[in-house]
């Protein structure tokens, strides 16, 4: 009777454990087991092994972007899930400005997403304070994979010898033109050596037309910019001030700048402020500017918004004291918090190194930095990005380096600028005012540095 027992007690354990294995497949996998999704894997994708049981991973990522940048991540993150049943991807998306506002509250509480798209603007702020994870390990064991990305494109991504960022793509700054809506106003394409005034000057043809310049600059892009076409920088080596020390550059900027607000050529202040800064509701991309300045990574989608082509040119002052520069695009970062660094990473390397995730990305967030992937995509790009890469290449050739990543307190000096721009637009303050006053309470914020 006992031997019986003995024997009912481990057929029931047996059934038991048979039990548990089948359940752990169906919550690992969404649909076919490892080995039919090993077998149906894109060429150029890593794939999973049928005797893989890993532990289920949950792995949050946050971007920022516009409807079609989201629409395009969901499709990559699907494509990494499906080879990789153990992994559970949360995505967290929202515009520039939103995604900056969600990730303070998460960085006080500790509680960042794993995965963040990093800006260069944001990048001393938050690796400087410890938020965010060394890259180093990572690149050195090969999770990830930089055999086929050069050191210049890696080094944007460090604050000295830590790599707290991977660069996702090289940029550099353009100015977006809608030629058919100029030469219908009467106006011609500028040349590639075009200059401000001559920018200036496109403002009475397009406004009899009812059209304006641009939507509007960022100030903390296209400022230190010209300080660059003047052989100036923004801030200082040491990070503790500003780096321009004749306060009439800043006067010749925004004089320039208020002259096109001033005569109707820019978007108005109030009208500005209900704009969500996405290619959707941009004002070029709506047919009411003709032109708008950026990133060459933004050119594709706003071409694609506004499903008519555009032309590109370098931006006025390129030309001077070699001011036209490389830099990331943006980044993917890995929060200091992340209780899953190791998967992370993974997908960092994946979304850089993996050929079939970059045919859905297609240089949207900057040309590839992988040299191997920049070739596999060539034969299968459109018009548009063609002359992306191709620019993003010409720039690369009339280039200098880039400034460091900004310093701790450049958010702050950042909004700074947008705000005294904005009180010398309404007129609160004159230009000299102005410049002045940014002077005093920017070097104020970086003098903390100390």
């Amino acid at each position: 009777m006992k031997k019986a027992l003995t024997g009912i007690v481990m057929l029931a354990l047996m059934i038991s454990l048979i039990g548990c294995g089948s359940s752990k497949d169906k919550e690992g996998s969404s649909s076919a087991p490892a080995s039919s999704s090993a077998s149906s894997a894109p060429e150029g994708s890593p794939t999973a092994s049928s005797g893989d049981k890993k532990d289920p991973v949950k792995l949050r990522v946050a971007w920022w972007g516009g409807q079609a940048r989201h629409d395009y991540t969901l499709k990559v993150i699907e494509l990494y899930q499906s080879l990789n049943p153990h992994v559970t991807i949360e995505p967290e998306y929202a515009s520039f400005d939103d995604h900056w506002k969600k990730l303070a509250p998460n960085a006080a509480a500790g509680n960042l997403p794993d995965v963040i798209q990093m800006d260069i603007s944001y990048l001393s702020q938050y690796g400087g304070r410890g938020q965010l994870e060394d890259l180093t390990p990572y690149t050195q064991n090969g999770t990830i994979d930089t055999s086929s990305i050069s050191e210049a494109s890696i080094s944007g991504g460090k604050l000295g010898d830590q790599l707290f960022a991977m660069n996702l793509g090289s940029n550099a700054l353009l100015a977006v033109i809608d030629k058919d809506m100029l030469e219908k106003a009467g106006g011609a394409m500028p040349s590639q050596d075009w200059t401000w005034d001559d920018f200036t000057k496109l403002g009475p043809i397009m406004k009899s037309q009812g059209k304006i310049l641009m939507q509007d600059l960022r100030h903390d892009v296209f400022f230190p910019f010209y300080l660059r076409s003047k052989g100036q920088h923004m801030y200082a080596a040491d990070g503790k001030g500003l780096g321009y020390t004749d306060d009439q550059l800043f006067t010749d900027f925004y004089t320039m700048y208020q002259t096109w607000y001033n005569n109707g050529n820019l978007l108005s202040l109030d009208k500005l402020a209900q704009k969500k800064g996405t290619p959707e509701d941009g004002e070029l991309e709506l047919g009411n500017a003709v032109s708008t300045w950026g990133w060459s990574n933004q050119y594709i989608l706003s071409s694609t918004v506004a499903k008519r082509p555009f032309e590109i040119l370098p931006v006025p002052g390129w030309n001077e004291n070699k001011a036209l520069f490389l830099k990331p695009s943006m980044y993917f970062s890995i929060s200091k918090n992340s209780k899953v660094k190791e998967e992370a990473a993974k997908f960092i390397d994946f979304w850089i190194n993996d050929i079939e995730a970059n045919k859905i990305i297609m240089g949207e967030r900057g040309v590839p930095v992988s040299s191997k992937v920049k070739e596999a995509l060539k034969p299968s790009l459109t018009p548009e990005q063609a002359k992306v890469f191709d620019y993003v290449a010409w720039a690369e050739q009339n280039s200098s380096q880039m400034d460091p990543p900004n310093p701790v307190g450049a958010v702050e000096v950042d909004k700074l600028l947008k705000d005294t721009a904005e009180q010398i637009l309404y007129k609160k303050l004159t230009v000299e005012q102005g410049a002045a006053k940014f002077r005093e309470e920017a070097n104020k914020i970086l003098s903390k540095n100390k």
